[in-house]
């Protein structure tokens, strides 16, 4: 069995993609352990506890320092002993430590075709407004290993997304959300699960 853990800093679509696919057996030889969030008001933190899950919110805001967080944060970790670490709409740099420490075992879902509109300052709407600023005819999303980069991992799963004529950054969210990211990242933790990676 693979633990995972889940971190999340918003509404959870993405766990709740993932919580999904465990129940309908589109996830196996997976156990998640514990969702962490950085935000207290995060309703993935409700979708967490709705299904049985420790919940916890960790947020750098509550410590003195950055250094204090990211010490606390990786020694919060290491308690629940994960194989894999998802990292789902979590929107806080992942401690160099942690980087080193999880080395290919911290996946992360962006909103792009990697290396299109990735990186610094893309995250969330940011990447959608860029793609129609641009005016691409596909986008879509990629999941993809933690480096010590940004969105600079090896990636793992990709998936297109057209672009419509009338799209708005939050309609082309929402297609890619539902045609992309809700498919490759379920897909993604199973094959890493059943050792397809």
């Amino acid at each position: 069995m693979l633990r995972v853990g889940v971190m999340v800093s918003g509404g959870g679509t993405n766990l709740q993609a993932i919580l999904d696919a465990v129940e309908e057996g589109r996830i196996t030889n997976v156990e998640i352990e514990v969702v962490i969030s950085n935000n207290p008001g995060a309703y993935a933190l409700e979708r967490a506890k709705n299904h049985g899950i420790e919940a916890v919110c960790m947020s750098p805001k509550d410590y003195e320092t950055r250094d204090d967080f990211n010490r606390a944060f990786l020694e919060k970790v290491d308690e629940y002993h994960l194989d894999l670490i998802v990292l789902a709409g979590f929107l806080v740099k992942i401690p160099e430590a942690m980087v080193e420490k999880y080395e290919h075992r911290i996946i992360n879902i962006h909103p792009s075709l990697i290396p299109s509109f990735c990186g610094v300052g893309y995250y969330g709407l940011k990447v959608h407004e860029a793609a129609l600023a641009r005016g691409v005819k596909v986008t879509g999303a990629t999941v993809h290993y933690v480096d010590g980069g940004m969105d600079t991992g090896p990636i793992i799963l990709q998936k297109a997304v057209e672009v419509q004529e009338n799209d708005t950054p939050e309609l082309l969210q929402r297609r890619v959300m539902e045609q992309a990211e809700w498919v490759i990242l379920p897909k993604a933790i199973d094959m890493i699960a059943n050792g397809m990676v």
